[in-house]
């Protein structure tokens, strides 16, 4: 019986090394679809090369806040004053063919049964996983018209999943889970800036039949991505979380 598998990336974060090594990987993965739950910008060093490589291998992408405010000015005032100036330079590095591939990205996407959005459900690009607990998590799951929802933004690996009534929200190591039944999101933490404690980039594999999600981390060398962020005089915290 053949199985339809799915790549996902997130929070790319114009880190061209760290996506490049994904994309090797992914390679050897026997994956029919991929999809990027934005932030493809913002960061890092080279949000075109990027864009252009996110294209080039068919990801079906949605927006990211730092998306969002390449293309929208007025929302700079959400971010904090680094992530701020970071946009700022990088707004510069972006020609008019990418400026519009940004501003042309869906909120959500539903494909397979499975809803993929950059922050939370239903279409949020700013809401935080970590933010919505207790009766509010209960409520997003109960009303997820699919089964399985993927998000990143916070650049962590979690997930809440709603069986038989409990609702259970925990961490996501490296590994295979089996999810049987019952109703899921799924943090896929962040390729290009991972805020977890480990700097490998991560991202996940999604079997659509067998309900098998793959939580895969790819070693990569930072160097040369730091280098590029200190020559542009993006701020240096963005490079030291690299490392």
């Amino acid at each position: 019986m053949l199985h339809m598998k799915l790549a996902i990336v997130s929070d790319i974060h114009g880190n061209l090394e760290a996506f490049q090594a994904v994309l090797a990987d992914i390679a050897d993965q026997g994956v029919e679809e991929r999809f990027c739950l934005g932030d493809l910008v913002g960061y890092g060093p080279d949000p075109l090369a990027v864009i252009d490589l996110a294209r080039r291998e068919g990801f079906a992408c949605v927006m990211g806040n730092h998306d969002q405010a390449v293309v929208e000015p007025a929302s700079l005032s959400w971010f904090n004053p680094l992530a701020r100036r970071s946009l700022e330079l990088i707004a510069n590095l972006i020609d008019e063919p990418a400026r519009r591939f940004l501003a042309g990205l869906p909120m959500f996407i539903v494909k397979h049964g499975c809803r993929f959005v950059h922050g939370f459900p239903p279409d949020s690009a700013r809401t935080y996983f970590f933010e919505v607990t207790g009766p509010r998590l209960r409520r997003a799951l109960e009303g997820l018209a699919e089964d399985i929802c993927f998000v990143g933004h916070t650049h962590e690996l979690e997930i809440a999943s709603l069986v038989d009534g409990w609702v259970t929200p925990c961490g996501l190591i490296q590994g295979a889970y089996d999810l049987g039944r019952g109703k899921h999101i799924i943090n896929i933490g962040s390729v290009g800036q991972p805020r977890d404690g480990d700097r490998s980039a991560k991202y996940v594999l999604w079997d659509v039949e067998r309900r098998r999600l793959e939580v895969r981390f790819v070693a990569y060398d930072p160097a040369p991505t730091v280098a590029k962020i200190l020559a542009l005089g993006l701020p240096e915290h963005h490079a030291s979380r690299l490392l």
